[in-house]
């Protein structure tokens, strides 16, 4: 979702661009607890009825698409004109250039941008636990509710997405070092 919106963004069809960039800007401009309570508790209102977890998977899905095209759109204005010039050079089609010589350079640039992205989101499921989803954060208020012991239980709760968060960062750090090996020093 977020390279087709980028692409769309970046596209010299104006229609797409339009439609791209206002995804983008109602996504961005309201909160992402908006967004999940109009998904869930507001689409029933016209007939449209989704089950929780689907709901937090569609709000999430939208909203992570929507500052991720805004990523991959920068990484691809990243790569030098050049680069463009080149592929052309040698015969590639617009979409040849795009996918083998744009897209891998824009995808290390925008890796530690997208990680950092992704780790906000992992951070931002406890907002599920609002539109009735059972997850990490409401179990840990349901245990919480039942032996009163709420700073054991919440500090739990922290040190488990921060766990999972580092276990995330490694991961950026992986993926960085493997991407790194193909650029010429």
């Amino acid at each position: 979702m977020a390279i087709i919106t980028a692409l769309f963004r970046i596209s010299t069809i104006k229609t797409l661009q339009r439609i791209a960039r206002f995804y983008v800007s109602i996504i961005r401009g309201t909160p992402l607890l908006v967004q999940l309570f109009i998904i869930f508790y507001g689409l029933p209102n016209i007939g449209i009825i989704i089950d929780p977890f689907p709901a937090a998977v569609i709000g999430f899905s939208l909203n992570i698409g929507a500052y991720a095209s805004e990523i991959v759109r920068a990484s691809i204005l990243s790569i030098p004109k050049g680069q463009w010039e080149a592929a052309t050079s040698v015969g590639m089609t617009y979409s040849q250039s795009l996918l083998r010589v744009i897209l891998p350079q824009a995808a290390r640039v925008s890796v530690p941008p997208l990680s950092n992205t992704f780790i906000s989101l992992v951070k931002d499921t406890s907002l599920a636990s609002l539109i009735l989803v059972t997850e990490m954060f409401r179990k840990a208020q349901e245990i919480a509710a039942t032996n009163f012991e709420f700073m054991l239980v919440y500090t739990e709760a922290a040190i488990l997405y921060w766990i999972i968060c580092t276990i995330l960062s490694f991961g950026q750090d992986h993926i960085e070092k493997r991407l790194e090996r193909y650029v010429s020093r």
